[in-house]
């Protein structure tokens, strides 16, 4: 009988590791999902506002309430919702996405592209920009 509980136990405490080690796949874990360029003319807008404290403030508020639920609290794509989605939120902090220009950025959070939502109508032009200038602030 010992030898049993033995055995059930160390197959629970296995069977425990690998349901950790699956339910704690980071963002970067998941696959990207299909390319998703900007067209250059947009690529190439510079910002209309100025990154300054006050727009970066604004964007960080934007972000708490509009981003941070998949994109995550420092941009590393671990939002709570981001376990649901099939794809990658993105890693905001990496290398690839800090360069992007601020015209490629304003364009995917105008656009969007599902699973991400169009913002087009849910933030001003300023907004986004605000948001674009946050992002800005996300390298590792």
């Amino acid at each position: 009988m010992k030898k049993i509980s033995k055995a059930a136990l160390i197959l629970g405490a296995g069977m425990f590791m690998v349901t950790l080690s699956i339910g704690s796949l980071s963002a970067q874990d998941k696959p990207k999902g299909k390319e998703w360029k900007a067209p250059d003319a947009e690529a190439k807008k510079k910002s209309a506002v100025k990154s300054d404290e006050a727009t970066l403030k604004a964007g960080k508020d934007i972000w708490g309430q509009q981003c941070k639920s998949c994109h995550g609290v420092k941009g590393q794509g671990d939002g709570p919702k981001a376990e649901k989605i099939d794809i990658s939120c993105g890693d905001f902090t990496s290398a690839e996405v800090q360069g992007l220009s601020e015209g490629a950025l304003f364009w995917k959070i105008t656009e969007g592209r599902k699973p991400m939502p169009s913002f087009n109508e849910k933030l001003s032009e300023t907004e986004r920009w605000q948001v674009v200038a946050y992002i800005k602030t996300l390298k590792k």
